[in-house]
C-alpha cells in the first residue's frame, strides 16, 4: 500500500522564540495526536511537544541554534503513514459515544461508592483536554465544558455529569461528521487519477508510477481509466467524458491531434497521449490544490464568527458566576457553562461555505475559496470583456459582396472556401462552415494552396490566382488595387467587422464580413445580475468604439469602454476600486489576467486562456455566460444562509443562557437544548446554497 500523507493541512498560528503554536487537520485514519506527539519529539533541535486532539493543535519547543520553525513544520508535513499497518476504525468517535452513554444508562444501577469513580473515568478525557486546552490557550469553550462536568461531580450529580458528557460526545461525534463530509463533497468534485499510468518506451507498453512520467513521453490510455496527463493525441480514437473537468454532459470523440486534460474519463476506445502538462501542472492537480486551499482559507465571515465566539466565552464564564452568587446554587453555573457559543458559530460558516462551494462545483462553477464566494456576493459593479464574454467568440460570415456580376454572393463564399478548407484559422473555418450553410456543393477546383502566415492563402482557378486574405496582403503583396471600393471598406470596418478580401486574377472580386456573434443569453444573465442587486454593469473591450455602443445598448448596459489596450482594461479597474467600487470582472483572454487580478473578484470563462484561469477566483467549467450569474445568485444564498445561521446561533444560545442563569434549566436541559440547537444549525448549514431565485439557464 503507498504510503500516505499524515497531515491534510498544517498553518503557524502563533510564534515566539523557540516556541510554535501550530493548527493541523489530519487526513481521515491517519495517526492520532498522541502519535504525532511523540513523532514531533524526534525531530532534530525538539526539545518537547504537546498535541491537543481536540483543539487539533500541536504546541512545539525548539532549540533555535539546531532547528527553525520552517524546517520543523516541513518535516511534519512530510511525515506519511503505511494505510495497510494502520486500519481505520469504522467510526471514528463513536467509541467515545457509545462508552459514555453506557455510563449514562448504567450509572444509576450501580450502587452509590462506585457511582463516582465510574462517571470520573467516563469523563476523564473530557476533563484532561480540559486542562489541557486552559495551560495552552487560557479559558475557551473546552475548559466551560469540563468546569460544568467538575461541578456537577463535585455535588454528586451523577445524571448531570454523565448526561452531559454523553451530549458532550456526541455533539463533538456530529460537528466533526458534518465537517468532514463538506470536506469530502469538495474532494468529490475531482475524480482522483491512478497511481499507475501506462507508457510507451522502447515501443512497448511498461507501466510506471505517476510521478515518474515526464513531459514528452507517450501515454496510453484504454476504455474505462482517467487520463492523467494533459495533451495531445497522437494516435487513436475514443470516447472521452471531459464532465468533471469542463462541465460538459454529453461525451467528445477525441482523434488525432485533439486536446485532452487530466481528470477526464475514457469511455470507449483506446489513445496514445503526448504528454504535455504533467504531475502538479495538470489542470486535475491544479484544481485539486485550489479545492486544498478551500478547505483552510478562512473569510472574513468566518473570522468574525470565531472572533466573537472567543470574545464570548469569558462573558459565559462570568455570568456562570453570577448566576451561582445569586441563585446560590452551583447547579445552575454548571448549566450556564454548558451554553457557549463556540461551536455553532465557528463550524456553521465554514460548513456553509463548503456545501456552497460543492453546489457551485455541480453547476459547473469552480470557487478559489469562501473569500472569493463572499467578495462575490459583496460586488456591486460587474465589469465583462466583450470577445469570448459577452460574444461567443466565435466569428459567423454576415456580408458577401461580389463586384463582379458573373459571381453571386453564395459563388463568393464557395470560391474562398474552396481555397481555406484545409486551414484551421478562425476566419477559415468561419468561412467554411458558411459556405456549408448554403446547402449547395459548389466547390472550386484548384491547384495546391500557399499558406502565407499571418496573411492569408492562395492559389490558382481555372489557371488565375486566386488570394483570401487581409487589405495588406491582396493589396500590398499581391498589387490588387482596392481603391475603388473604399467606402464600402469603410462601412464595414465602422461596423465593427473583421474583412476578407478575394483576389481573382489580379483583381478584386468581392469582400466577406465576418463578425462576432452575441452569447444568445447574455441579456438574460444581464438582468438576473441585476435582480441579484448589482447596480452597475459595465464593458471593457479592444473592439471599435461604434461597435462596443451598438452592443452596451442592445443589453442595456450602464457604460463601456472602447478600443482599449490590456493595460487600459488594469487601469480602469484600478481607477474604479479606488473609488470604492467593489468590481467583479468577468474575461476570458491572457490580456484579461491584470484586470482578472486586479479586480474584487476574477471570473474567467470556461475557453479561456491558462493564465486567465489561474488568475481568478471564480472559474467558470461551462462554456455558458449564464453561470456568472448563477455564481452570484449561488454566493447571495450562501450569504444569506450565513447570515441567518448566525442570528439563529446568537439568539438561541442567549436565550438558553439566560435560562440556565436563572435556574430554569437544569445541566442536562442544558446540555440537550444546547448540542440539538447547534446540531440543527450546521445541518442547515450543510444543506448547501443552490440559486434558486432564478431558474439555471443553459
Amino acid at each position: 500500500m503507498t504510503a500516505l500523507p499524515w497531515l491534510r493541512t498544517l498553518e503557524i498560528v502563533h510564534r515566539l522564540p523557540g516556541r510554535i503554536r501550530l493548527r493541523y487537520r489530519r487526513n481521515p485514519h491517519a495517526p492520532d495526536a498522541a502519535a504525532l506527539e511523540g513523532m514531533a519529539r524526534l525531530i532534530d533541535g525538539v526539545t518537547s511537544a504537546r498535541a491537543n486532539a481536540r483543539a487539533a493543535s500541536l504546541v512545539i519547543a525548539f532549540d533555535a541554534t539546531r532547528a527553525d520553525a520552517k524546517t520543523i513544520v516541513a518535516t511534519l508535513a512530510d511525515f506519511r503513514w503505511d494505510e495497510a499497518k494502520n486500519k481505520p476504525r469504522a467510526d471514528e468517535g463513536a467509541g467515545a459515544v457509545a462508552s459514555s452513554l453506557a455510563v449514562l444508562l448504567g450509572s444509576g444501577v450501580l450502587p452509590m461508592p462506585a457511582r463516582l469513580p465510574i462517571s470520573l473515568a467516563a469523563a476523564l478525557p473530557l476533563l484532561r483536554e480540559g486542562v489541557a486546552d486552559y495551560r495552552e490557550n487560557g479559558v475557551t469553550s473546552h475548559v466551560l465544558e469540563a468546569m460544568a462536568v467538575s461541578i456537577s461531580l463535585a455535588r454528586s450529580d451523577f445524571l448531570a455529569a454523565n448526561a452531559t458528557t454523553f451530549m458532550l460526545a456526541l455533539g463533538e461525534y456530529m460537528e466533526h461528521s458534518i465537517a468532514r463530509r463538506s470536506d469530502d463533497l469538495l474532494k468529490h468534485l475531482l475524480r482522483p487519477s491512478s497511481d499507475l499510468i501506462w507508457v510507451l518506451r522502447g515501443g512497448e507498453e511498461v507501466q510506471i508510477s505517476a510521478g515518474d512520467v515526464a513531459v514528452g513521453e507517450s501515454v496510453v490510455v484504454g476504455a474505462g481509466a482517467v487520463i492523467p496527463v494533459d495533451g495531445t493525441v497522437m494516435s487513436g480514437e475514443g470516447v472521452v467524458n471531459e464532465a468533471a473537468m469542463t462541465g460538459e454532459s454529453v461525451s467528445v470523440i477525441k482523434t488525432r491531434g485533439s486536446k485532452v486534460l487530466s481528470g477526464a474519463t475514457m469511455e470507449d476506445g483506446r489513445l496514445t497521449i503526448y504528454a504535455e502538462q504533467v504531475g502538479r501542472h495538470t489542470a486535475a492537480a491544479r484544481i485539486a490544490d485550489y479545492v486544498e486551499q478551500s478547505l483552510t482559507a478562512k473569510s472574513e465571515a468566518q473570522l468574525d464568527a470565531a472572533r466573537l465566539a472567543d470574545r464570548l466565552v469569558p462573558t459565559v464564564l462570568k455570568l456562570a458566576g453570577v448566576s451561582a452568587v445569586l441563585t446560590g446554587d452551583w447547579r445552575s453555573a454548571a448549566s450556564v457553562l454548558q451554553a457557549d457559543y463556540s461551536c455553532a458559530l465557528k463550524l456553521a460558516t465554514p460548513v456553509a461555505f463548503k456545501s456552497a462551494m460543492f453546489n457551485a462545483g455541480q453547476a459547473g462553477i469552480l470557487v478559489k475559496g469562501a473569500t472569493a464566494l463572499e467578495r462575490l456576493a459583496e460586488a456591486d459593479t460587474f465589469i465583462f470583456d466583450k470577445t469570448g464574454t459577452l460574444t461567443t467568440g466565435r466569428l459567423d460570415v454576415t456580408d458577401s459582396i461580389a463586384f463582379d456580376s458573373a459571381y453571386s454572393a453564395e459563388d463568393l463564399i464557395w470560391l474562398a472556401a474552396s481555397v481555406e478548407e484545409h486551414y484551421f484559422h478562425p476566419l477559415a473555418l468561419a468561412v467554411v462552415n458558411a459556405a456549408q450553410a448554403t446547402g449547395r456543393n459548389a466547390h472550386f477546383d484548384h491547384t495546391e494552396v500557399q499558406f502565407i502566415v499571418a496573411h492569408g492563402v492562395a492559389s490558382e482557378v481555372n489557371g488565375q490566382r486566386v488570394v483570401v486574405g487581409s487589405r495588406h496582403f491582396v493589396e500590398d503583396h499581391e498589387g490588387v488595387d482596392v481603391s475603388a471600393q473604399s467606402e464600402v471598406v469603410e462601412r464595414l470596418y465602422l461596423e465593427g467587422k473583421t474583412l476578407l478580401f478575394i483576389g481573382f486574377g489580379g483583381r478584386l472580386l468581392g469582400l466577406l464580413a465576418l463578425k462576432d456573434s452575441l452569447r444568445s443569453n447574455a441579456a438574460d444573465t444581464i438582468a438576473r445580475l441585476r435582480r441579484s442587486g448589482v447596480r452597475r454593469i459595465l464593458m471593457l473591450t479592444g473592439d471599435h468604439r461604434d461597435r462596443a455602443a451598438e452592443l452596451a445598448e442592445d443589453l442595456g448596459l450602464d457604460g463601456f469602454h472602447a478600443e482599449l489596450t490590456p493595460t487600459d482594461k488594469a487601469e480602469i479597474v484600478a481607477d474604479l476600486s479606488a473609488k470604492g467600487a467593489k468590481i467583479a470582472f468577468i474575461g476570458d483572454g491572457i490580456n484579461d489576467a491584470p484586470a482578472l487580478a486586479g479586480a474584487h473578484v476574477g471570473v474567467a470563462m470556461q475557453k479561456g486562456a491558462d493564465i486567465a484561469r489561474l488568475t481568478a477566483d471564480v472559474v467558470l467549467l461551462e462554456d455558458s455566460i449564464a453561470r456568472v450569474a448563477d455564481a452570484r445568485l449561488l454566493a447571495n444564498a450562501a450569504m444569506a444562509r450565513i447570515a441567518a445561521n448566525y442570528k439563529l446561533t446568537v439568539g438561541l444560545n442567549t436565550a438558553i443562557l439566560g435560562l440556565a442563569a436563572l435556574g430554569v434549566l437544569s445541566p442536562v436541559a442544558t446540555a440537550v437544548l444546547h448540542n440539538g440547537a447547534t446540531i440543527g444549525i450546521l445541518l442547515n448549514a450543510f444543506r448547501g446554497s443552490a440559486p434558486s431565485s432564478d431558474k439555471r439557464s443553459a
